[in-house]
């Protein structure tokens, strides 16, 4: 059975690291219409440039229309949803109930998935959306292994779930908090996640938050393939090229090695590491094996460390000189003891004996984010590999 890895794409090329690092399928945002209001999101021109970079290579992109439509809303997305799908994207990912009868009547060729903004729970809701023609529904987060189950079971549907990222603290789509603290609409792409913030209680002198860990799976994946899941979701459009390149390479080890009875439990932790080093906050596996309790909450405050691992972005490698060139994102200097990731998901080791600037000047220390840089190494590096701190120091 095909399972597909979802990622989130907040630009063309967290797109196209995406795809590199092993997701099948990549969700998106148009400048309109789309949750995330604040994440970069995609022009027409871009949607079309996705598609085609994504079909090459025999991927999917979806279209998130995912919203609460007020009345102002639905003026130009008729016109709107002609020209995306002559873009040539794969499926709508939709939350209103008339744009699914009305995709599904006038653009048969293009698949509609029911956005977890619908919070749906019971294989009863299921079934009416299979009614209406719907392709597959993204279910709440809400949900146990053995409700998922239930509802695979009794519709026959595809399924998807979310399987690594950021948490609502309330049921998706149903939450007015943002609304009523910032007047920004959670709803329409503008939460501010006041759930995050910290509140000062009366006659207590510990901080109060409502804030969920986020979500991690990646213990679950085969409780996952054993019930039918067929796509497992990745959150993140506003997330760092870091975060994706390293999240879709683990979670795609995790599902084929699964698949093909290859990973084993030493394999298995240090992707799991992997994943917990990438991260700022902690994780849990929240609703998917038990009820949630406090230990899936912060509630008297938190920590978040700016993750600093990510040292430098691969641009290019030159065979006959043995150059690499990379752009930094974190400081790094001669004698530093590195390794770099390969979208092959390779891991090479590497002590920096030299770094040269774009003037090729030798310098001891990289220290300006974006600074164009040149190391000597003799192993190519294809374009898009990254270089970290080594991991086994952080373990």
């Amino acid at each position: 059975m095909k399972i597909e890895l979802l990622s989130p794409a907040g630009d063309l090329e967290k797109l196209k690291i995406a795809f590199l690092y092993g997701a099948d399928a990549v969700y998106i945002g148009g400048k309109n219409y789309s949750l995330r209001a604040n994440a970069n999101n995609f022009s027409l021109s871009e949607i079309r440039e996705a598609c085609s970079f994504a079909h090459k290579i025999n991927k999917k992109v979806y279209l998130a229309i995912n919203i609460i439509f007020h009345n102002e809303d639905i003026k130009g997305i008729k016109e709107y949803i002609k020209e995306v799908v002559q873009a040539g994207i794969d499926a709508f990912i939709v939350s209103e109930a008339f744009l699914i009868d009305y995709i599904v009547t006038n653009y048969p060729q293009v698949e509609v998935h029911v956005s977890t903004q619908n919070s749906i729970t019971n294989y009863e809701a299921v079934n009416l959306l299979k009614e209406k023609k719907v392709k597959r529904v993204v279910l709440a987060r809400e949900l146990h292994k053995k409700e998922i189950k239930k509802i695979i079971d009794k519709t026959g549907l595809d399924i998807e779930i979310f399987i690594h990222g950021a948490m609502c603290t309330f049921y998706s789509g149903r939450c007015t908090l943002s609304n009523y603290q910032t007047n920004r609409d959670a709803n329409r792409g503008g939460c501010s996640q006041v759930c995050r913030f910290m509140f000062e209680m009366e006659n207590h002198n510990q901080p109060f938050t409502m804030a969920l860990k986020d979500l991690n799976l990646s213990n679950k994946i085969k409780d996952m393939i054993a019930i039918g899941v067929k796509s497992l979701k990745i959150e993140g459009r506003m997330r760092s090229v870091y975060y994706l390149a390293t999240v879709n390479m683990c979670y795609r080890q995790i599902i084929d090695g699964y698949i093909n009875k290859s990973l084993t439990n030493k394999k298995l932790k240090e992707l799991e590491n992997s994943l917990k080093l990438v991260a700022n906050r902690e994780t849990s596996n929240h609703y998917f094996d038990h009820d949630e309790s406090f230990q899936d909450h912060y509630y008297q405050g938190r920590t978040e460390f700016s993750n600093q691992d990510f040292l430098a972005l691969v641009l290019n490698y030159n065979k006959k000189t043995k150059i690499c060139t990379l752009t930094q994102r974190n400081y790094f200097r001669v004698g530093d003891e590195v390794e770099f990731f390969t979208p092959k998901h390779q891991i090479i080791n590497y002590r920096i004996e030299e770094i040269y600037n774009e003037k090729n000047k030798k310098i001891e220390i990289a220290n300006h984010p974006e600074e164009i840089i040149k190391l000597k190494i003799d192993i190519e590096l294809e374009p898009y590999s990254m270089m970290r701190i080594k991991q086994n120091r952080r373990i």
